[in-house]
């Protein structure tokens, strides 16, 4: 079990690290704005800030998804779930990460045809000229890295102490 731990830390630091990486491309995508907003002001113009604006929120995007799935930040309607018994949010927890990890292994697939289409026939933004398949390279990682996030939160679950108390965003169990 310590090297499973070991594992599980390092995954935890990847995911950490790769939610900042999509910070970045966030904090790029505001600074371009600003600058853009600033240079039409000026009559400087940014060409393709509306292309590099698309694929920099896209890939940002995606960064956040093995995030959120580790730490169950994901949407839930825990309004329907405030009654229900720890093993029913149990099998619930672990069902909505089993669709995540499908969702993920999914999209991987297809996500890598479409990188390899794009690649194959030079798709290319309209103003700068950018090769669009690059763009698919961090958001396959995402992907990759949202599937072993599915895993971890399955093998946590199925790892939890069924008869404590599961905490819902009320804070509070009746």
């Amino acid at each position: 079990m310590p090297n499973f731990r070991l594992l599980t830390q390092l995954g935890e630091k990847l995911i950490s690290v790769w939610a900042l990486v999509g910070g970045l491309f966030l904090l790029s995508v505001v600074i371009l704005n600003i600058g853009s907003i600033i240079g039409s002001i000026v009559l400087i113009n940014v060409p393709g800030d509306f292309e590099l604006t698309q694929i920099g929120v896209a890939v940002a995007i995606f960064c956040f998804l093995p995030y959120c799935q580790l730490h169950r930040y994901n949407v839930s309607a825990d309004i329907f779930t405030f009654w229900a018994n720890n093993n029913t949010i149990l099998l619930l927890r672990i069902g909505g990460a089993g669709v995540a990890l499908l969702f993920s292994i999914l999209l991987l697939w297809r996500m890598t045809d479409g990188m390899l289409d794009q690649k194959k026939y030079d798709y290319t933004t309209a103003i700068l000229q950018f090769p669009v398949w690059i763009a698919f390279i961090p958001i396959l990682i995402s992907l990759c890295l949202l599937a072993m996030a599915s895993i971890m939160t399955i093998i946590q679950e199925f790892s939890s102490d069924r008869d404590s108390v599961i905490p819902n965003d009320f804070g509070h169990r009746p």
